[in-house]
């Protein structure tokens, strides 16, 4: 949640970043309101107390004579405090909801506007062009025995898959080179879990308008997270965390769940756009003045692992309208695909400023030792699913191979293409030259 300092010291500008989202300008003045009627519920309930206080010293100090009344008084006050303190609760509660309805507050440099006002940063490397006719990733899977969409459905449902032979080995090949980059970085490595309480989801601004996104398990009231961010943020929740060293920063494991609700006819072929899939995800948590530039380091790990597949992308600033909820600043590397003649999401990462370390009570300590709370922020090193569709149409070949970028031979048996047929028990083995 926000700074609510912020909000009563500067509301024009919390105003301002509501409208830049396209969200409800008066839930600024609803929360101002919360805020107002919670303080003096806080006031009324501590003067009581007081007057309790000095009732109760009252009766041990009063006559026989003036006893009974000085009782009285001691006990209708008792019942006033109560009253006082259950009306506290109550206004904490709608403060608390007041809070929770409003996004972080988007940083000056974010462009206005929605989903097509992305503004592009740069753009690395250059398109390919091929003197055959381009296949598209499913094609070029199925020809390889790497992706069966058909008994995907069959067993889960549309927009399900399975990922055989050497597609399977492309998902191990690109999480070890995911894993073992973030670690040289100075990542944790962390195998996260992918059903969390509600608290976690909440926490990291996932429930709410993203509801539609989220399976729920209700049996256990457990979710299935869309990406191991949420585990990651709260794992510390109600922590204080020692960042004398520099930043915290992990790099989880976890399989992905996204209902894709209001993506009807949208990447309906292949396995660009799916219900689950597995991801390494980057995740740091650091002092509120060095976001900014822990933000653009992840960025940069993000550039430096599509380089390292030679794929062509272009890096672009999130508008304001097409942020999520705790994001204050998000941008997105778009890598190629060919079958499209189009650059699409391939990773992200996002500055969450202190939104969700305030919402899970994580902090570190200042310089004079107070806990204070600190920035979270994340960013995609490789979403496994979509990353592998993109090497397939890139990397593909006049008859039917598979490039393989250098990088990602030591895992793939040393082999410099994938051809249909090809012995999978030599991809497999690791290290081994072809």
């Amino acid at each position: 949640m926000i700074d609510l300092r912020l909000v009563r010291e500067n509301p024009d500008l919390v105003r301002a970043s509501q409208r830049a989202r396209g969200a409800d300008e008066s839930l600024v003045d609803a929360l101002l309101s919360a805020d107002a009627e919670r303080r003096a519920a806080v006031k009324a309930a501590d003067e009581l107390r007081g007057e309790q206080k000095a009732a109760s010293l009252a009766v041990r100090g009063a006559s026989k004579e003036e006893r009974p009344a000085v009782l009285e008084r001691a006990k209708a006050l008792a019942a006033a405090v109560k009253e006082a303190e259950e009306a506290e609760r109550a206004a904490d509660d709608v403060l608390r909801q007041a809070h929770l309805r409003i996004p972080n507050v988007v940083h000056p440099d974010v462009p206005p506007g929605g989903e097509d006002d992305a503004v592009t940063l740069r753009t690395v490397g250059e398109v390919p062009t091929y003197d055959f006719e381009v296949r598209d990733h499913l094609q070029i899977g199925e020809a390889l025995g790497a992706i069966d969409m058909e008994r995907g459905a069959k067993v889960s449902g549309a927009r399900f898959y399975f990922l055989t032979g050497p597609g399977a080995l492309l998902e191990f090949a690109l999480a070890q080179l995911a894993i073992t980059r973030a670690v040289a970085a100075g990542f944790i490595p962390v195998i996260a879990p992918a059903l969390v309480k509600p608290e976690a989801m909440e926490g990291t601004g996932f429930t709410g308008e993203h509801d539609e996104e989220i399976y729920r398990v209700e049996r256990d009231d457990l979710y299935l997270v869309g990406t191991s961010e949420v585990a990651l943020a709260g794992m510390h929740a109600r922590e204080v965390l020692d960042l004398s060293a520099g930043p915290r920063r992990y790099a989880g494991w976890s399989s992905c769940f996204r209902r894709e609700a209001g993506s009807y006819g949208k990447d309906t072929r292949g396995i660009i756009r799916v219900h689950w899939f597995d991801k390494v995800e980057m995740f740091s948590f650091c002092p509120p003045e060095e976001a900014e530039a822990e933000h653009r380091r992840l960025l940069q790990w993000e550039e430096e692992f599509l380089q390292l597949l030679e794929l062509p992308y272009r890096v672009v600033d999130i508008a304001a309208g097409d942020l999520g909820t705790s994001a204050a600043r998000k941008f997105d590397i778009e890598a190629w695909f060919p079958s499209q003649g189009a650059y699409r999401e391939l990773t992200s990462t996002s500055d969450c400023t202190t939104f969700q370390s305030r919402r899970l009570a994580i902090r570190s300590r200042d310089a004079d030792g107070k806990p204070q709370p600190l920035a979270t922020l994340n960013g995609t090193l490789c979403a496994i699913a979509r990353t592998i569709a993109c090497l397939l149409e890139v990397h593909q070949q006049a008859d039917g191979s598979v490039h393989v970028p250098a990088a990602l031979r030591p895992w793939l048996g040393g082999h410099a293409v994938l051809t249909p047929g090809m012995s999978l028990a030599a991809v497999a083995a690791p290290g081994l030259p072809a």
